[in-house]
């Protein structure tokens, strides 16, 4: 997975979220935007097939999907989620994302 990223090159304009990281074929890439003492913002492009296994976080994660489809499982419940979308994945709560098509999203973590 990527590490922080200079971010200068997008400060202090828009920029479409979703053109900010690219698709490998049958990879998962990231991007990390922002990664301080308070948290991380971080995009992610899903090949189709691939995911992250079940893990946990200690602190709320909260997905803003961008673009494609994603299967989030967290605990016991499975959800479907597109673009446009928001799923909140609760501390300590095991949680994995699968890929049935390709996606991007935004992963938003505030440690509190």
């Amino acid at each position: 997975m990527g590490e922080a990223t200079d971010i200068s090159d997008i400060s202090a304009r828009a920029v479409d979220l979703a053109g900010l990281v690219a698709y490998q074929q049958g990879a998962v890439v990231s991007r990390t935007l922002i990664k301080k003492g308070q948290g991380t913002v971080t995009l992610f492009a899903f090949d189709r097939g691939e995911g992250l296994s079940e893990h946990t976080a200690p602190y709320d994660a909260l997905v803003c999907m961008l673009e494609g489809r994603a299967r989030i499982k967290i605990g016991t419940q499975s959800l479907d989620a597109g673009a446009g979308q928001l799923v909140v994945m609760p501390a300590s709560v095991p949680h994995a994302l699968h890929a049935p098509e390709r996606f991007k999203m935004m992963l938003v973590m505030i440690r509190a």
